[in-house]
């Protein structure tokens, strides 16, 4: 597979990984990808292509599902991290956003945020950290005495990203952060992510189906069917392709498409080859 041309320097290096869960059910089919240091990568599909097991799978959250890499190798600026415990990957500043947000709706947002701050020990960099998330999201400061269960969709979701921060990560794993939200706040989470990239220098790599939107934001994608990746390239390169243009962006013949309708589409052609 053609390496990414955007940095010299890979800080994740996913290697012909296969994931099995409950022993028997083959997910994830030798995935390959390299995310360099400063960067955001996209992994881009639909539903059931195996996006969200990647970046499980890089994180250690398998174990909790009965899933488990048993193929290949994942390795963390040159060191191998299949066997590292999550508490041990926050430590070596490797942090997942997971999927639906998952803020504790009892506590309040501020609350929320410092439980990401479980590893650190300094209280002056604690508030410090505190800080800086409540300047990327103004938002959170002005709710931040507001039970998480009363807020909004849009604001679970910089909860969820700002309390990742507070362990002060040089790489985030964000997984399908535009689901459920208004086109409005997506962009505005969006342009977040890209200024924590620029300004912070935090490494990304996100899952994401909406792929109109990952590829504006993103350096360099990767686009993944039934666990296995198809196409990879320069976001830039991706966005202009007629195939990602026609079966991923929903752009072809002149007319707009559904997903749906494009992968039956591509069936049909399977079976007339």
């Amino acid at each position: 597979m053609e390496q990414p041309k955007i940095a010299t320097d890979i800080v994740l290096n996913v290697n012909g990984i296969e994931v099995i869960y409950n022993h028997v059910i083959l997910v994830l089919k030798g995935v390959s990808l390299n995310v360099p240091e400063g960067k955001i990568v996209a992994i881009l599909g639909g539903n059931g292509a195996g996006k969200t097991t990647t970046l499980r799978a890089v994180s250690n959250l398998l174990s909790g599902e009965r899933g488990a890499v048993t193929k290949g190798a994942i390795e963390l600026r040159g060191e191998r991290i299949e066997n590292l415990s999550p508490a041990e990957l926050v430590q070596r500043g490797v942090v997942q956003v997971m999927e639906g947000r998952h803020c504790f709706a009892h506590l309040t947002i501020e609350e929320n945020l410092l439980t990401g701050a479980y590893t650190r020990k300094s209280k002056v960099e604690i508030a410090a950290n505190l800080e800086k998330v409540y300047n990327y999201f103004p938002r959170l400061k002005t709710r931040r005495t507001s039970q998480a269960a009363y807020t909004s969709g849009g604001e679970q979701q910089m909860c969820a990203i700002g309390r990742a921060l507070m362990a002060s990560p040089s790489m985030v794993l964000l997984d399908e952060p535009s689901m459920g939200l208004a086109p409005q706040i997506v962009e505005e989470v969006f342009e977040i992510v890209k200024d924590l990239n620029q300004k912070e220098k935090v490494t990304f790599l996100l899952a994401e189906q909406n792929t109109n939107m990952a590829l504006k934001y993103a350096d360099y994608g990767y686009i993944m069917e039934s666990g296995r990746v198809v196409m990879d390239g320069l976001a830039s390169d991706l966005a202009n392709n007629e195939d990602v243009k026609e079966f991923y962006l929903g752009v072809g013949g002149g007319e707009r498409k559904s997903f749906k309708d494009v992968k039956s589409y591509k069936r049909r052609k399977r079976w007339l080859a």
